[in-house]
């Protein structure tokens, strides 16, 4: 009897301890040690911090506990016998990059990185192997951990553009993929509907083009504009009646970042090993710079306004001329933001660029004939490679959305393949590098259920779908296949606007993105994954996440 009631209780205590490891995303390895003692974090814990560059580090784990246990612990370079945290640094522990080892007994804890990046992403893992509410001790189970990313490129994108978010929701935001082991954050600063980051060169950007008189209601077209049609054709845009005026909320919309303030969140983002990719729009999504400077615009007579509606923006004139004038307008733009980003990669936008306004343009096709381009595809082609020479002589790389490839691949530009993953593909089989954002998946202000309770876009992007995906395109080579970089969720925010939908739209599925670029794909499995996310939602209301309490039914 006595050897029953053993055996119930060491297998209640597997249990247990399996459920006690609910990381996300999962590491490649980790080994519970059964009937070990956990490691207790109290006021007497001491983080050891030898190496300085891994003070940033430490601090992040002090901050985390000070803001949701109310406990703050010594930093010290001097290891005591028990009862610390030690973040040590050691390339030869992995033959990967930003890897790390983590080791958990009822004396310690060690956290040992290839890189200080390796030794942050460990602290993440503890964060998330810590009880997720307040009832409990603040214990880690003994284990061990042996792990590192499979991409590269693990990126989460914010649109500020259509609703602008202030620089401390923003840093939020940076947490946010932090938690997830993400390392870029795509921050897109400009577009049709506002300009977001201070230029000091051209101040009217910010002081025109960063506000907008209202904003449709609902979905596009808008509340009251549902008799106005739209033709894109080769030649031309019809819009019927001639004369429709948009109605919107009349509701005056903007805001913008100085530079003082980007270089705040450049920082912050740094010492959570995030890089900043910004985006400046171009040739086309230039509304809100051509309402500021309409002489860069292919109708300089025109009184362009910054965008009120959403939906394709090509059917207005928000393309750019390809003029020596615009480009050194722009170089000038670009010169200013790569001082404040220390990224070595830029975005430059390159999508949904209407030809229609070249053909129309005198002077565009005047270029082109100068130029020797055969149609308006090359004329993008020239524009793009043009602005690629320039921040390349900067020491900088371009990304660009998969349009860029039309009329033919600037030399060096990396490709966002959006439109499906055919753009992604066709870069890795030219030698280039691309990051898989397909819409259909990873556009994640669409629905993420099949009917929504609020506005969102589109088809939805369930959560299986985006945990099911495969970045890697089956058709490709080995050797190609080394040219997918990672991938990347993308958050437009036609229809969010409020941090709290933010969350709502992010959550859970930033979660599947993340396993999917960090953890080896053998070990995906969305039923383990979905059981996860259970102990990963009661940290979510630890931190005050808004999320749909569907995912709980």
């Amino acid at each position: 009897m006595r050897k029953i009631i053993f055996l119930f209780l060491t297998l209640i205590s597997l249990k247990v301890s399996a459920q006690e490891i609910n990381i996300i995303p999962q590491p490649a390895y980790q080994q519970t040690e059964v009937g070990k003692k956990p490691f207790v974090i109290d006021s007497k814990t001491q983080i050891v911090v030898i190496d300085s560059t891994l003070a940033p580090t430490a601090d992040f784990l002090n901050n985390y506990l000070q803001k949701y246990f109310n406990l703050k612990l010594n930093i010290t370079k001097v290891t005591p016998n028990k009862n610390f945290i030690a973040l040590i640094s050691n390339t030869r522990i992995s033959e990967f990059e930003d890897a790390y080892n983590l080791i958990a007994s009822d004396r310690n804890i060690t956290i040992t990185g290839t890189s200080a990046a390796g030794v942050f992403y460990g602290i993440q893992s503890v964060i998330q192997l810590l009880p997720a509410d307040l009832n409990n001790k603040l214990t880690v189970p003994s284990i061990t951990i042996i792990d590192h990313p499979r991409f590269a490129y693990r990126g989460m994108h914010l649109d500020v553009s259509r609703h602008f978010f202030g620089v401390d929701f923003v840093k939020q935001y940076i947490d946010y993929l932090a938690l997830h082991k993400m390392n870029y954050f795509h921050w897109h600063l400009t577009d049709d509907h506002g300009w977001r980051i201070e230029i000091k060169k051209y101040p009217k950007l910010t002081e025109i083009g960063a506000w907008r008189n209202g904003s449709i209601i609902g979905l596009w077209p808008g509340k009251g504009n549902e008799n106005i049609k739209y033709q894109v054709l080769p030649n031309e845009i019809r819009i019927t009646p001639k004369d429709a005026v948009i109605k919107t909320d009349g509701i005056r919309h903007g805001g913008f970042y100085t530079q003082e303030q980007i270089k705040e969140v450049v920082d912050y983002a740094a010492k959570r090993y995030i890089t900043i990719i910004p985006e400046i729009e171009m040739p086309a999504h230039s509304m809100a710079l051509l309402a500021a400077y309409p002489e860069l615009g292919t109708e300089p007579n025109k009184k362009y306004t910054v965008a009120e509606t959403w939906g394709m923006m090509n059917k207005y004139n928000n393309v750019l001329q390809a003029s020596d004038t615009t480009f050194k307008f722009l170089e000038n733009v670009l010169t200013e933001v790569m001082d404040l980003f220390p990224s070595p990669y830029i975005h430059i936008g390159g999508d949904e660029a209407s030809k229609v306004w070249w053909k129309q343009s005198a002077v565009s096709q005047q270029i082109m004939k100068a130029k020797g381009l055969k149609n308006e595809s090359e004329l993008q082609s020239y524009f793009i490679r043009r602005m690629e020479k320039f921040v390349n002589s900067r020491g900088k790389t371009i990304i660009g959305w998969n349009e860029i490839l039309q009329g033919g691949l600037a030399p060096n530009a990396v490709v966002m393949s959006w439109q499906g993953e055919k753009g992604g593909i066709e870069a890795a089989k030219q030698n280039h590098k691309a990051i898989m954002t397909p819409e259909n998946k990873f556009y994640f202000n669409h629905g993420q259920f099949v009917k929504e309770d609020s506005l969102t876009a589109s088809t939805p992007s369930l959560l299986a779908d985006v945990y099911n995906y495969e970045p890697v395109p089956a058709e490709l080579s080995a050797r190609q296949a080394e040219y997918i970089w990672g991938a990347q969720g993308c958050l437009w925010s036609e229809y969010i606007t409020n941090p709290a939908k933010v969350q709502y739209q992010l959550f859970p599925r930033l979660d599947a993105l993340s396993e999917i670029l960090w953890s080896p794909k053998e070990k995906r499995n969305y039923p383990d994954f979905r059981k996860r996310l259970m102990t990963q939602f009661k940290r979510y209301d630890l931190m005050g996440i808004t999320y749909s309490k569907r995912y709980l039914e």
